[in-house]
């Protein structure tokens, strides 16, 4: 076979027996496989007579736009988030094949266009069109708008997939799957909040975004559709045209990754860089001068790079950081916030005190050489906590500001920060104890945070450490509750901003002390529970 040879064929035939031989080894995953086609096809069909419905609404361009718009996005992160669910995704696979770029792109792209989600894909951009079409040019121009809307989706999603290659193949770039979670987690809020609001205030919201996204291929090219509906011809051709230069960009773009991937060399094929700096060079940065010095600073050096580096660690930071944002920002936006719902940034934060040597897993071995006294263990400790605060306060400072000024309560601010810094504590506290006395192992792959066995002490840890923290903090809410219902709370309720921050650095400092002695005595057994995964 040769590069000018037409290799599409082939290469649906390649793809055609990947998917055969994968469900061959299991009947779990042919059972697995049916379900899901019949979910797809089920949801997809739905979908189609949900938009055929829409057919002669005034907004229903406004809906079908942000779907296409929506589509895209998604067909673009797909390859980020599930590099593996596509094995004709990676063409480093076929680098030892004499294939020229322009027949490998036509016969990868062909390949694209087998499975569910092209399928799913092209049921919605059907109803799209036939929701917007009127008359018999609209339909024709229809069937053109369908292929060219599918056909970036794919050129999308290949055109991503080539250009982050060489990190979605290594051990870390498969890793990012770890944050598919959030995104889901993420959008289902986005989803909720938008259908809200438009229950609310109707579809004509959209308008304004409808106006945008129909010149956004592939948008446009299902605009171009409602455009000759509405007799604007040459709107329409530009439509078209703007989804054709789109595609055309997308496989150019894809031909010139697919070039330089197989033709440059990677990592594996050069030799060592003698010049490169050696590793206490490359670790002597910037964030170690601004620690303090000793093992404090060592440990929390080490905690801030497990944040940014560990993509367990990094996606619950992540998903802590964003949930605890959300929820105060969008009921705020709704009219129906509390300024009080300010404090769920920090009782997401501080849950990230929970488990600490479980977040170190089997390499815990190594602190707990360094740990020989209760001393040795509180100092740990410390400076474990130091790292999370330099994140957590100001985080929680900067959520309670926000949501203070979306529902303008200033008055109420002392409260709310104080309340929200007592709560930080408890949990410092609380997690501190549990650490020690409830350890678990997180796995290092796989979706799951807690391996078989030890999810009791995961419940027991997180939710008993919550709940205890709740209680730990009954004096500075039943203080915030006296200052909104006295006569006179008011001029006191200023008072609630220092109480509630010298009560939470008081428990922190507390349970840092009692989780110590517990912590050097416990070693051994903290050490085989952390290692279990």
């Amino acid at each position: 076979m040769t590069g000018q040879a037409n290799i599409t064929p082939v290469v649906v035939r390649l793809k055609l027996s990947l998917l055969r031989n994968g469900l061959k080894q299991s009947g779990g995953r042919r059972a697995a496989y049916v379900v899901s086609a019949v979910i797809v096809v089920l949801f997809g069909a739905l979908q189609l007579l949900g938009l055929i419905a829409l057919h002669g609404n005034d907004h229903a361009l406004s809906v079908v736009a942000l779907l296409v718009a929506v589509l895209a996005l998604g067909w673009a992160v797909m390859p980020l988030f599930f590099p593996s669910g596509d094995e004709t995704l990676d063409p480093t696979r076929l680098v030892m094949l004499p294939l020229r770029p322009r027949p490998l792109v036509r016969a990868l792209l062909t390949a694209s266009l087998v499975g569910f989600g092209p399928l799913f894909t092209l049921l919605l951009l059907v109803g799209s069109v036939i929701a917007v079409a009127h008359g018999g040019a609209a339909y024709a121009v229809g069937v053109v708008a369908v292929v060219l809307a599918l056909l970036v989706c794919v050129a999308l999603a290949r055109a991503v997939a080539a250009a982050n290659i060489r990190l979605l193949t290594s051990r870390k770039g498969r890793d990012l799957a770890v944050l598919s979670g959030l995104v889901i987690a993420i959008g289902a809020q986005l989803v909720n909040f938008g259908a809200q609001r438009l229950g609310s205030s109707g579809l004509s919201q959209l308008d304004p975004v409808a106006d945008v996204l129909k010149w956004v291929p592939p948008a446009s090219a299902v605009g171009a559709v409602d455009s000759v509906s509405e007799g604007s011809y040459g709107a329409a051709v530009a439509q078209l045209a703007l989804s054709a230069v789109a595609l055309y960009a997308l496989i150019v773009v894809w031909s010139r990754h697919l070039t330089k991937l197989m033709t440059a060399p990677d990592g594996s094929t050069l030799q060592a860089a003698t010049d490169r700096p050696t590793t206490r060079e490359r670790t002597s940065g910037g964030l170690a001068r601004l620690l303090p010095a000793g093992r404090t600073g060592t440990v929390m050096e080490r905690s801030l790079r497990y944040i940014w580096r560990d993509p367990k660690t990094k996606a619950a930071w992540v998903t802590s950081l964003a949930i605890g944002l959300i929820v105060p920002v969008f009921n705020a936006l709704q009219g129906t916030g509390s300024i009080y719902f300010a404090c769920f940034a920090a009782g997401m934060l501080g849950i990230q005190m929970y488990n600490q040597f479980g977040q170190d897993t089997s390499a815990f071995w190594m602190v707990a050489t360094t740990i020989s006294s209760a001393h040795d263990a509180y100092v740990e400790l410390r400076a474990r906590a130091l790292a999370l605060l330099v994140i957590t306060l100001p985080y929680t400072t900067l959520v309670t500001v926000l949501t203070t000024a979306m529902l303008d309560d200033w008055p109420r601010l002392p409260q709310a920060l104080g309340l929200s810094l007592a709560l930080l504590g408890a949990m410092m506290a609380t997690g501190a104890w549990t650490s020690a006395r409830f350890p678990y192992s997180i796995p290092q792959e796989g979706y799951k945070n807690v391996v078989p066995g030890q999810t009791g002490l995961a419940w027991i840890s997180i939710f008993g450490g919550m709940v205890s923290a709740a209680l730990l903090c009954s004096p500075v809410i039943a203080a915030a509750i006296w200052a909104g219902i006295a006569k006179n709370g008011d001029d006191w309720a200023w008072l609630l901003l220092p109480f509630g921050a010298a009560y939470g650095t008081t428990l922190t400092w507390t349970g840092l002390h009692l989780a110590a002695p517990r912590t050097a005595a416990r070693l051994p057994e903290i050490l085989t529970a952390v290692s279990k995964g």
